[in-house]
This record gives structure tokens, sequence and C-alpha cells, in this order.
């Protein structure tokens, strides 16, 4: 009878230490970048004979990655004699052993050759963090880090989304499809992201944007694009197009506005503006000029290195204030304006941290003795200085209320589709 007892007690007792060294954790959320690499999170009681394996998969799991320290190759219980004998050569030197041993069922997912790692020299501090380098849509997923040390077993569950963030959004003028269009283009994102469009002010009838989304086929990274008819009724509207990741973790804004043709006569100085609808961080400016396809710039200023530089077709031809433009003021002066030169359509962007304004401009000068009443009376002069460095001073806020006024003004890349899907 003493003999029976102890065999239960000890039945009992190894019972109890098996369920009481099955380690397992709550869940960890990743987002891995594409083309980037990214760190699977896995933390263990530290012990002594370390066999690290990494899986992917909810249903069928695929073997990712396995490791095997220098000390385990000592140990010869019964489940795993066979594998140690296997790995014995390469577990003396505590190397990765990429998967290949590993008995059972599991397949080996070659998708991952060489593409996986641990950090061995943290495994005795019981780190057994994966890295998963050049990370791709098809990486994400349920990965489960399993590790068996003398202390126990230790289990816990990564799930990785993996996105393309957008860089920049794009918005401009469209009259080729034999109408005039407001374009809205994302490129190189992943997920695809909700688009959506308004006005301001706001429209009167439901806007009706066309959307697509193409997913490049090698890299399944997407490109948005989203058409909205310009209104005739409203000449100068504000189109106003936000991006939404699928994350929600980022959001950007552009918009667009067109303003009244400007006219005057060849010698004359004339004003054109451009106001950003909210005051932005440190925005960079930038000016071009459109007579047929190409676009050929004017100007840029970034207002946080306070550096502007001037192509040298149009030196001695225009100024602006650079110490206005942090008040969303970049209004540029044509100075003795020439016809054949001259005439043509002015673009002025405002980009900052997510947030991108452009407004166009139609000037037309008309030949010296030809000059006819303009469709807008030119704009009174206002004080205007030759774009220079120089610490601009102290400045009010100011600006319209608008849609794009918000909270965060601080610097971003910005590139905006359209329509909400």
């Amino acid at each position: 009878m003493p003999l029976i007892h102890t065999r239960v007690w000890l039945l009992l007792f190894f019972i109890f230490v098996g369920s009481a060294t099955q380690d397992k954790t709550p869940d960890t959320h990743v987002t891995c970048v594409i083309s980037e690499d990214c760190a699977l999170p896995c933390a263990f009681q530290p012990s002594s004979h370390e066999v690290i394996r990494w899986f992917r998969g909810s249903v069928h799991e695929v073997l990712v990655h396995s490791f095997r320290s220098a000390d385990s190759a000592e140990e010869e219980d019964g489940e795993d004699e066979e594998e140690d004998k296997e790995d014995e050569e390469g577990a003396e030197d505590g190397e990765e052993d990429d998967g290949e041993d590993e008995p059972g069922p599991q397949k080996r997912g070659h998708h991952y050759d060489g593409r996986t790692s641990l950090f061995p020299e943290m495994v005795a501090l019981g780190n057994a963090t994966l890295v998963l380098k050049g990370c791709g849509p098809k990486d994400r997923g349920r990965y489960r880090c399993h590790v068996r040390t003398m202390a126990g077993i230790h289990e816990s569950n990564v799930l990785v989304k993996v996105e393309a963030p957008l860089r920049i959004l794009h918005m401009e003028l469209s009259r080729l499809s034999g109408f005039e269009e407001i374009k809205c283009t994302a490129r190189h994102v992943y997920p695809a992201p909700h688009l959506t469009w308004e006005t301001d002010p706001p429209a009167s009838q439901l806007l009706r944007p066309i959307t697509r989304k193409l997913a490049d086929k090698q890299t399944g990274l997407y490109m948005v694009e989203s058409r909205l008819r310009r209104s005739m009724n409203h000449p100068e509207i504000t189109y106003i197009c936000k991006v939404t990741s699928s994350y929600g973790a980022q959001s950007w804004t552009a918009s667009l506005r067109e303003r009244a043709e400007i006219s005057g006569p060849e010698g004359r100085d004339i004003s054109i503006p451009c106001h950003a609808p909210a005051r932005l961080h440190n925005p960079l400016l930038s000016w071009t000029f459109t007579h047929g396809l190409d676009p050929a710039s004017i100007l840029t200023y970034d207002s946080q290195s306070q550096r502007s530089s001037v192509s040298s077709p149009w030196e001695g031809h225009v100024e602006m204030d650079a110490n206005r433009v942090l008040l969303g003021d970049g209004s540029l002066r044509l100075l003795g304006p020439d016809h054949d030169q001259h005439t043509g359509v002015y673009t002025c962007v405002f980009s900052a941290p997510y947030r991108t304004h452009t407004e166009e401009t139609e000037v037309t000068i008309s030949p010296m003795g030809s000059f006819a009443t303009p469709r807008k009376q030119l704009e009174q002069p206002t004080e205007m200085h030759s774009v220079k460095v120089s610490t601009p001073a102290e400045m009010n806020p100011g600006g319209e209320t608008s849609p794009l006024t918000g909270p965060d003004t601080q610097r971003q890349t910005t590139d905006t589709p359209s329509g909400e899907t």
C-alpha cells in the first residue's frame, strides 16, 4: 500500500508540475511595413536546453523557423531522440537550423527560406524574437512562438498586419476626358485605403466620384485613382479628397481650388493669389507654370529651412513674400509680364505632413495696346518682397474655417484618393 500511495503522489506531482510549466501569454499585434524588416516579439522565462520553433497559420500550420541551443543537443528523451541525432552536428554550435529538422506533420514554409532569423546571443536571456526580412503582403497572418526549455513550455501568438503606408497624395485638375475633372491619386499603398470627397462650401448635390483600385500583380501594392467632375456652377469651390488607411493609422487630406481667370496688359505687374485654407506647420511651397503639356518650375520655398530656389528663366520676373508663407499666403507677383512668355496656367502647392493644398489660376497677358476688360478685375497691389531667407516675425494664426482645419498640424507626407469605398 505505501508503494501505491507513493506512485499516486508522484503522478499527481508530475501532472501539477506539467500544467504549471505550460506558459501562455496574450496575443501580440504587430504591423509590418512592406519591403522592411519586422520583429515578432517572443519572451520566455530564461532557463537552459532551449528549443525554439516559429509557426504560421491557424488551421494548417507551416514551420517558419527553428533554433536549438548548444546544450539542448545533450538532451536525449524518448520523444526527441531521433530529432536530436539528426541535428547534433548543427546544434553543437547553437545554430539556427531553419526548421529542416522538424519531424511530424508540419510543412516547411519555403516562402520564408533565408528570410528569418533570431538573436542567438539573446536566447539565453529569454528572447526568442523572430526577425522577418523584406516583408510582403503574403506575410500577414497568425504566428505561433513555441519554446521548450528545462523549465517548461512557453507559447505565444503574434498577429501580423502588413501595410505600405501612403507616402504622397496627388491631386490635379484634368481636362483629358473632354470635360474638367478633379483627379485624386494614391500609389504604392497596401491595403487599399478608404477614399472620400467633400467640398468647401458644401455642395448642394450629392458628389458622384468614379474610383478605381488596381493591385500590382507582382508586388500586391495598390494604385487608387478617383475622379470627380468639376462643378461649372461654382467656379471657385474647393475640392477636398481624404484618404484613410484600412487600419485607421493614417489620414491624408488634399485639396484643390481653381481660381477665376486673371488678365492684364504687358508690362504691368500682376499679383496671383495663393492661400492655404488652414495654417500649416512649416509648409513647403512650390509654383509651376504650364503653357502646353509639361509644367515648368518657377520657384520653391521651404519655410522650415527658409531656403528658396528660383528657376533661371524666372529670375527677375517674380517676387514672393517669404515671411507670409507661414501664414498660408504664398501669393506670387509677376514683374513686367510678357504676352508670349507668361500667358498660361500658374499652379501653387502647399505641402505639409499629411496635407496638401493646390490652387490653379489661368493668367492671360494681352499684347501691348490690345488689353480688354478682364473677367476678374486685378486685385489691388499688395506689398511684395523678393523670395529671401529671413526669420518671420511673430505671426498670429489666421485662416478661414474649412474641412481641412484640424487639430494636428505637424509635418507629414500627403497624397489623396477620392470617393468612399
